[in-house]
Order: C-alpha cells, then structure tokens, then sequence
C-alpha cells in the first residue's frame, strides 16, 4: 500500500520504547495489517564497553522484531525485500571502527536478515564524553568509515544519521569517502523546524526524516493545541493525522509511533491536504508557543 523508499509515502512503523515480545509481535501484526512496509528497530546498548562488554543489551525490540518477523511475513504472504528494515547505533561508545561493525553484525543476527535497508547514527557524539571534546569529530568520521565499508559489502543498503545539524553534515560530506548519507533524522514539528537545515538536506540529496512529530510521548501539550485542534476540526481530521500530513506536505518523512490498531490506522489514514493559509496558521506555531521537545545537537562540537 505504501512506499517503503525515501518518499514521502513511506510509512513506517517505529518500535523505540516499545517493550516486550508479546507487545511487538502485537505491533507489527496491526502494523503489516494496515499496509506499513517500513519497520525501525532499535537497539540500545548499555554503559562503557570496556566494563560491561559488547551484548549488554538494554532493549530487546531487535531480537523480537526478528523472530515476529518469521511468523508475520509469511501470514500477510510478504518476503523480505517487501519490506524495509531501519535500524540505528544509539551508542558509539566503542569509538573505533571495530566495535561499530561488531554493532551492526549484532542487529542482522538479532533480526535474522542479511542486510539493512538503512542503518542510522543516533547522535553526532560519543557516549562518555564531553559533548565540547574535540575528539568527537574523530570518532564521528571513525563509524562513517565503518558504515561506509559495510554498505560497500551490501550488508547495509543504505546508511544516514540522526540529529546532524548543518555543521556536522558539512564536516562529514568534506571528508565522506563518496558516500552521501541517504537520511539525516531530526526533531521537527510546528514548535521547532529548521528552514535552514532542510534547505541544506534537499540541495545535498539528504532525505529529511522527522521525529517527536507529535511532541513528546511525556506531553500532549502538541495535540492539544488549540491551533492544531482548530486546523483538525475544520479538516474533519484528528490533531494526530495533521501534525503527520503537515510535515508530509513539506516532503518530510515521518515516523509515527504507536502500540493499538486504532492509531496504527490513524497515522496512515492521511489522504487529504492541509489548504495553504492553514498550513500557515501551523507554520506560526514557532514563534507564538514554539519550543523544543528532545535535547540541542547543537552543542555537539
């Protein structure tokens, strides 16, 4: 039904903070049932490596996903390459080439694939140190390296970033070794978006992907806006589904997060569009109330 490429129709279905084997087999059954074909896995790793060694595995959702994923794709008669497969590395507390890949062998083991479809680096930092330490630089162009070999293997298909401001896009494409990231992932809704930033992504061939689309999972003060509420009524539509069309109208892909059936069919159902002086109406929402939900990359050096 939908895209699973970089388009804007590419639905997908996210599993962060999504606990449990029971839970995400729950998930991806409505998920498959409503047409989406684009999955993001997670996998979070604890503390320093050194200490605690490399499978300290705080969420699971990877392993889950893989073995949902050979019962799920048989039933809605799907293979493999009819579906895209996201995953992400959360911590680059290895700093070095070595434990990136070690990362990326894990999660094909835990989802029991061959390859990625797309492979993510969470944060321009590194775990453990200083956001001002100027060895993050280093470390950053260490996993792009990494990343790099393993698309050219072809266990990854694609490889992106998430949280790249400008500055760290324009370091990284300097110094990339010809590879372009496909996708930089970023918070981006009608409180906080960067003109500048897309702007930059679209004249590099860089997909920008939102996150926090409806605010934090802590707060509903988003969807709740009388604003966004106005604009939903008078669309016949939920505050939900226009926060999701108004970052699909701005060719921003989105990642809609959920756990039931009913809001699985929610964020799909996005068939109409948002007339232009509502859209400006949304667009305004930054400077009246505008503000922040996740942390400032911009303090990343």
């Amino acid at each position: 039904m939908y895209s699973v490429l970089f388009g804007v129709s590419a639905f997908l279905v996210g599993t962060y903070q999504i606990h449990g084997q029971e839970l995400i087999y729950q998930v991806l059954d409505y998920a498959l049932e409503a047409g989406y074909r684009h999955i993001g896995s997670y996998a979070k790793w604890a503390g320093d490596v050194q200490e605690k060694g490399n499978t300290a595995v705080v969420y699971r959702n990877e392993e889950y996903i893989g073995t949902a994923l050979n019962t799920l794709l048989p039933k809605y008669n799907l293979k493999r390459e009819d579906i895209f497969i996201t995953s992400k590395l959360i911590s680059q507390a290895g700093k070095d080439e070595e434990f990136v890949e070690q990362m990326v062998r894990k999660s094909l083991a835990n989802l029991q694939t061959e390859y990625l479809d797309l492979y993510l680096i969470h944060w321009p930092g590194v775990s453990g140190m200083q956001v001002t330490h100027p060895d993050n630089v280093k470390y950053r162009a260490a996993t792009w390296n990494a990343l790099s070999k393993l698309q050219r293997e072809g266990c990854l298909r694609s490889i992106g970033v998430s949280n790249y401001t400008v500055k760290h896009l324009k370091e990284m494409l300097a110094d990339c070794k010809g590879i372009v990231p496909a996708v930089n992932q970023v918070e981006w809704h009608p409180y906080y978006y960067q003109q500048e930033l897309k702007e930059f992504c679209q004249q590099q061939g860089i997909f920008l992907q939102a996150y926090s689309s409806l605010g934090s999972s802590n707060t509903a003060e988003l969807r709740d806006d009388e604003t966004v509420k106005a604009v939903a009524k008078s669309l016949g539509r939920t505050p939900v589904q226009v926060l999701l069309r108004w970052a699909v109208e701005q060719d921003i892909g989105i990642l809609p997060k959920a756990r039931s059936r009913h809001h699985i069919q929610e964020n799909v159902g996005l068939n109409f569009e948002i007339p232009a002086e509502e859209m400006k109406r949304l667009n305004n929402l930054k400077d009246s109330v505008g503000h922040k939900f996740a942390w400032n990359p911009e303090t990343v050096v």
